[in-house]
């Protein structure tokens, strides 16, 4: 899988999970060029993501539900993800 089909699947999953506002997926894997997960073909990742179910929520929680949401694809298709989740009332 390749960087845009990658970043195509982060975003499929993510707005079918958590229904965001607003979602901004950022592919950081060429700041990694030689690191370990990079050679192994996972991408480093940088999603802002704006969803109204993060409401009430922890930090923990709604790293959480991001994780869910992504599922398999955190296992084989993505080495580092960095998350930025906010509620619409936080942006």
């Amino acid at each position: 899988m390749n960087a845009s089909e990658r970043v195509a699947q982060i975003e499929a999953r993510l707005r079918a999970a958590l229904a965001p506002q607003r979602l901004v997926i950022e592919d950081e894997s060429a700041k990694h060029a030689g690191h370990a997960g990079a050679r192994d073909g996972g991408g480093h990742f940088d999603v802002t993501i704006v969803a109204a179910q993060f409401a009430g929520k922890s930090l923990l929680q709604r790293h959480r539900l991001v994780y869910d949401a992504l599922g398999e694809a955190m296992r084989k298709d993505i080495h580092a993800l960095s998350i930025h989740a906010l509620t619409p009332d936080e942006v």
